[in-house]
């Protein structure tokens, strides 16, 4: 989804709401991935403007959350993926119900079989999400992969034993990524779909 800028002003927006500075870009895309929880722990340490900062972003994402869209031609590789076989699923930082407004949204829940999020699991980079989707599919973690475009879902990845593949589109730099645990990181839609075939041609061999 293509929601790095969305979610950087609402956590921006949150933080002078509640009487924070507002943090940098940088910093703020730092904790994509992340529960919200874990997430607000960033930028105060005092547990009630925590509490008071998780609701703010709640409130502003209701509204920012309506221009997310998917990234252009995702939706079509998430059909071409399905065609070849492919069993896909999400782990995610957003809540339970964040997640399936979004799906709804954009009618893409139809392609996902599995998904976890941190009302379920504990927050990423905690491999849990992981192996708990591997698990419902019948599957090793070692026999999944992991796509991402944030440090926590390479680590996520590595610490279940799944492998790693990051995108270049989202809120983390190639080189963060690779640092992270990515094996490859995919430039293009076209780039990513062929790291993922060849994936599936490696667990046929074996």
């Amino acid at each position: 989804m293509d929601s790095t800028g969305a979610i950087v002003r609402t956590i921006r927006r949150a933080c002078l709401a509640v009487g924070l500075p507002a943090p940098s870009e940088e910093k703020a895309r730092s904790v994509i991935g992340l529960s919200l929880a874990a997430a607000v722990r960033v930028f105060t340490d005092d547990p009630a403007k925590q509490v008071l900062l998780a609701d703010a972003y709640r409130r502003f994402w209701r509204q920012a959350e309506e221009e997310v869209r998917p990234f252009a031609g995702i939706p079509e590789l998430l059909g071409r993926l399905e065609a070849q076989g492919f069993w896909l699923g999400i782990v995610t930082g957003k809540s339970r119900r964040g997640l399936d407004r979004l799906l709804a949204a954009t009618g893409l829940a139809r392609f996902f079989l599995v998904s976890r999020t941190p009302d379920e699991c504990p927050s990423k980079p905690h491999p849990a999400m992981v192996e708990e989707c591997a698990a419902e599919l019948g599957l090793a973690p070692r026999d999944c992969v992991v796509v991402g475009d944030a440090v926590f879902d390479m680590q996520m990845a590595r610490a279940a034993g799944a492998r790693a593949i990051g995108v270049a589109w989202g809120a983390a730099s190639p080189e963060a990524l690779v640092n992270a645990g990515a094996e490859v990181v995919a430039e293009d839609i076209q780039a990513l779909q062929a790291h993922l075939l060849g994936t599936a041609q490696v667990a046929a061999a074996l």
